[in-house]
């Protein structure tokens, strides 16, 4: 027999059970509100949330507000975190230093020099959380910066060779003209030769890196939702 306790017990679980319903619902919408799928690269997901969180870091390190960002500006945002899930992936079969814990806390500390206003602890936090950022969420970003570097210097940079001769011409055509536009001496090449064959090394490696990302584009499949392919980006697909 079925007692007004039973039935008031079966109410209270029907009544939890319909809340959860609700509440799950709700709580999905708002998911997909918040969390919209913005990308997939090779079947990784890039969400809203990510997006933001990216356009926040990036908006620490230029000290700008997100307001004073424009749309071509976030939409480059996009475009560098689809870039960094594609160089992601080819981490995984190369041979390379990953950062470590205190590179990464010696890279944020060295970033902080260029805030003033922040230099105790608390001051620190204050100004990440006007950027709506945690220190983890920093330090994360952080690494994969460092990783990536390391991962494009190992892949592109042993195919960079700079002969005397292309040193010798950016000496004569560039690096003289500046000086003198700037009112300084001239500098014996000897002395300079080393930084202008860095400076051209870094120079081909942003080259064959751009080059390297759009042959992954092209050969990977890269979804943007609502987005026409264009002819600079042939690996991406609209939705």
């Amino acid at each position: 027999m079925i007692t007004r306790l039973h039935v008031r017990t079966l109410d209270i679980v029907a009544a939890l059970a319909l809340s959860a319903a609700v509440f799950l619902t709700s709580t999905s919408a708002a998911a997909q509100v918040i969390d919209r799928i913005i990308a997939t690269v090779n079947g990784h997901v890039i969400l809203q949330s990510d997006w933001d969180e990216a356009l926040c870091y990036e908006a620490l390190l230029t000290n700008r507000t997100l307001a004073q960002f424009t749309d071509d500006d976030r939409r480059a945002v996009l475009d560098r975190l689809i870039d960094q899930e594609l160089l992601r992936e080819q981490m995984k079969s190369a041979d390379f230093p990953h950062a470590t814990d205190a590179e990464v806390a010696a890279r944020v500390a060295d970033a902080r020099k260029q805030y003033p206003q922040a230099t105790s602890s608390d001051a620190w936090q204050a100004l990440l959380a006007e950027y709506h950022l945690a220190e983890k969420d920093l330090l994360a970003h952080v690494r994969k910066q460092i990783d990536v570097m390391r991962l494009v210097d190992a892949r592109l940079r042993p195919a960079v060779e700079i002969d005397s001769k292309s040193i010798e011409e950016y000496y004569r055509q560039q690096f003289i003209p500046k000086l003198k536009q700037a009112g300084a001496s001239e500098v014996p090449l000897a002395e300079v030769s080393a930084k202008i064959r860095e400076l051209l090394t870094e120079q081909k490696v942003s080259e064959l890196l751009v080059s390297w990302l759009q042959t992954l584009r092209s050969e990977g499949q890269v979804h943007i939702p609502g987005v026409t392919p264009s002819a600079n980006d042939p690996g991406v697909r609209s939705q």
